[in-house]
């Protein structure tokens, strides 16, 4: 999709999300978040998905604090999105406390990480796609995965092994994500940069894409 031929008529936040809806998809109907809703995987691989997220999360927050004055990734850093915390409490309780010693990133985590890292020092509207593509999954689908993550292997309810995905300090997640998407509608960026930002967005989605296929290759189901 083109951006710059319906940027005028069209919020950056519809074209965004349009443009990106194939990957999304493909990254969200993977085999392997199939067979984990699906409860068809035990909670090792839950355990596994949630390294990853880890290191994901680290390079988008480690890098966030350089970017509050940019003028256009600035608006987006938001410390009551920040999931690094919590993903560390999780693993924790996956794990154990000496769970640092344990986990490792799949070749396609490594490189997601290391995209997210190398937007976040050269090209700020490139870091806005990923935090678009990371948070607002978070507060959308992500909910149905701690949902099923839940029933499946009893955590309590938002407590520890799920706390990733409670927003505790977002007390009205409808409106969080209505503000966001105004965010994006007004980005300082032309047309130009916000086709670039909206490639970026597929890129992300499909970096997602290749971490479920290497976890789907790591936990493949039994015949």
């Amino acid at each position: 999709m083109d951006v710059s031929a319906t940027t005028s008529a069209t919020p950056f936040s519809t074209l965004i999300r349009t443009a990106s809806h194939a990957a999304h998809t493909e990254a969200e109907t993977s085999t392997f978040m199939s067979d984990l809703l699906g409860g068809r995987l035990g909670v090792d691989a839950f355990a596994r998905y949630t390294e990853q997220l880890w290191f994901v999360y680290r390079a988008l927050e480690e890098t966030a604090g350089g970017l509050a004055d940019d003028p256009v990734a600035g608006p987006f850093i938001r410390p009551e999105l920040f999931r690094t915390r919590e993903l560390e409490r999780d693993l924790a309780h996956l794990l154990g406390p000496d769970w640092r010693a344990g986990v490792s990133p799949l070749p396609s985590t490594a490189a997601y990480a290391a995209r997210v890292e190398e937007c976040a020092r050269t090209w700020p509207a490139g870091y806005v796609a990923h935090h678009y593509t990371r948070y607002l999954g978070d507060l959308s689908g992500g909910q149905v995965i701690r949902d099923r993550a839940e029933r499946q292997w009893g955590f309590a309810r938002k407590g520890d092994g799920v706390r990733f995905y409670v927003f505790d300090t977002i007390a009205n997640p409808a409106a969080f994500k209505r503000a966001y998407r105004e965010l994006l509608d007004s980005v300082n960026a032309d047309d130009l940069e916000r086709q670039r930002i909206v490639d970026e967005c597929r890129r992300a989605f499909a970096f997602n894409t290749a971490v479920f296929r290497e976890l789907g290759e790591e936990y493949p189901l039994s015949a």
